[in-house]
């Protein structure tokens, strides 16, 4: 078990909350994109470590700053007498290494150099790790967890796992020897007391309320459900069900995470979910769920 799970970031979330209820620009759209890719190559290549039973901790997504430097790590392993970094990508495709870059071999195009990113965040962490006291060596990888990836032209001696490796490095990280102790447990302590739980590098979309599409959305595809009945929500894209009830909690959370200072009224949640007709419904949630402040014409509703 990790010591640190991982987590959605707020950007993607907010990304996921927007998409289906505005027209995000192209760039936007891109970087929602690619966001998400990120995100569900992280967590395949969590469901890897998860089964590892060394005695290891497991950190994911780390957010750190040193020396006005911000880095973000997105998974560390910390083992008795060493201290893994991981990039993780989830690139999909064919790929290949020209004069120290990497390029997409359908559009030619240049992206990011996982290397060069891998390569800033370990010249951070060991100065970070030794203003901490910590002097263990950082061996940093760049693991692409796609089994539909593939890269040419890279040099042999580069710091790549590549998919059909990725079983074999979780039997090599199950065979290290290590057996952590309390100073191991107090390094992680403080990563996750540093960690930032926002990246100043995380876009910030602008948007309006009166702007954005009124509906509830699907926990599963981020489509617009359809309400089926009085106490039943579908989603006419995947076809996810859901009770009335737990998709209006649902909404009154994404409403809050997007305007955290608007208050939450029975009126203003009728409009925010809008296939839910009955504003008697609306208002029996509200009451069961929050803390009502107020009389009945100036209502509104805390949450606890």
């Amino acid at each position: 078990m990790s010591f640190k799970p991982r987590t959605e970031s707020t950007e993607l979330i907010k990304f996921r909350f927007l998409n289906p209820r505005i027209t995000l620009s192209t760039k936007e759209k891109k970087r929602y994109l690619n966001l998400e890719k990120g995100y569900q190559g992280e967590v395949m290549f969590d469901q890897l470590t998860e089964k590892l039973q060394n005695d290891l901790y497991i950190l994911n997504d780390l957010c750190l700053e040193f020396n006005n430097s911000v880095f973000q790590i997105d998974t560390l392993i910390i083992a008795q007498e060493l201290i893994y970094p991981f990039e993780v990508k989830n690139f999909e495709g064919d790929y290949y290494y020209e004069s120290e870059s990497f390029h997409s071999k359908l559009s030619k195009e240049e992206i990011k150099n996982p290397l060069d990113q891998l390569k800033r965040s370990k010249s951070l962490l060991r100065p970070f790790l030794k203003k901490l006291g910590i002097y263990l060596p950082v061996e940093g990888l760049v693991t692409f967890v796609n089994p539909e990836f593939t890269l040419y032209q890279a040099p042999l001696d580069a710091p790549i796992i590549y998919p059909t490796q990725l079983n074999h490095l979780m039997k090599k990280l199950n065979q290290i020897p290590s057996k952590l102790n309390y100073r191991h447990k107090k390094l992680a302590d403080q990563l996750v007391a540093m960690h930032l739980s926002e990246s100043p590098y995380a876009w910030k979309p602008i948007y309006t309320y009166e702007k954005l599409k009124k509906g509830i959305i699907c926990p599963i595809c981020f489509s617009f459900m359809l309400s089926v009945g009085d106490k039943k929500l579908v989603c006419e894209k995947c076809g996810c069900e859901e009770e009335a009830d737990t998709a209006v909690l649902r909404s009154v959370g994404e409403l809050k995470f997007l305007f955290p200072d608007k208050k939450i009224t029975t009126s203003g949640i009728h409009e925010w979910c809008k296939v839910i007709e009955s504003k008697k419904m609306i208002r029996r949630i509200l009451l069961v769920n929050y803390r009502a402040v107020g009389e009945r014409h100036t209502r509104y509703f805390e949450i606890d």
